[in-house]
């Protein structure tokens, strides 16, 4: 019997906590398994490899509604579809990029500026002021 095969072992191995665990059962994205002669669940490594795809899809920016769409299709085998969540995901990627990208150079202008403009308010405490 490994650590692991509890809750605690699984949250752990992971690296979230308990409740999270939890709450993705109640979320229907991993499965609660039966209950032994004891009332301990015992987790598999199939539990934990699910956990970890979980996370992964999470930083990469999925919604729990797309990762649990996305482990309905891989039961499915639905390419077509898992292709069309990772492409509109990354669309919003590329929005949020060129945001940034617009931020940062009106940012670099401003220190460029500020840099320049030995009179007058900082334009980058002025810029600020406006919004």
């Amino acid at each position: 019997m490994s650590a692991r095969d509890t809750i605690g072992g699984l949250a752990t191995a992971a690296g979230v906590g308990v409740e999270t665990v939890r709450y993705y059962q109640r979320r229907g994205l991993l499965n609660e398994p039966a209950r032994s002669p004891g009332e301990i669940r015992r987790y598999a490594d199939a539990d934990l490899q699910r956990l970890r795809f979980i996370r992964s899809a999470q930083a990469a920016g999925f919604t729990l509604a797309e990762i649990k769409e996305l482990l309905d299709l891989d039961a499915s085998d639905d390419r077509a579809r898992a292709r069309e969540l990772a492409r509109a995901r990354v669309a919003v990627i590329d929005g949020r990029i060129a945001a940034l990208v617009e931020a940062r150079d009106a940012l670099d202008a401003l220190a460029t500026a500020c840099a320049h403009q030995r009179r007058g308010p900082c334009p980058i405490l002025t810029a600020f002021e406006r919004r």
